[in-house]
């Protein structure tokens, strides 16, 4: 370490802050398969096979929405004045 560092403050996000960061603000698409998409929309009953389908989650990872196309995701989000991110 060089003097500069040894002098400075350092900050470490709690993992709480990290899950915060970019909250009401972010909207993570996400490409699940109807498995995934079953465990994380709980309500969702008989997912169809077979096809792609993206989640909207919230900077938190909050299940937002959830369609079949990528593009209407994305809509999705900016309608609801996020700024979309494509998780991999």
């Amino acid at each position: 370490m060089n003097k500069m560092e040894n002098d400075e403050t350092r900050h470490l996000m709690s993992l709480k802050e990290l899950a915060l960061l970019g909250d009401g603000e972010v909207a993570y698409i996400k490409q699940l398969d109807s498995d995934s998409a079953e465990r994380l929309f709980p309500a969702l009953d008989d997912a169809p096979e077979g096809i792609d389908l993206f989640a909207v989650l919230g900077a938190d990872g909050t299940p937002l929405a959830l369609t079949d196309s990528r593009n209407a995701a994305i809509a999705n989000a900016l309608e609801n004045d996020l700024v979309p991110v494509s998780v991999h």
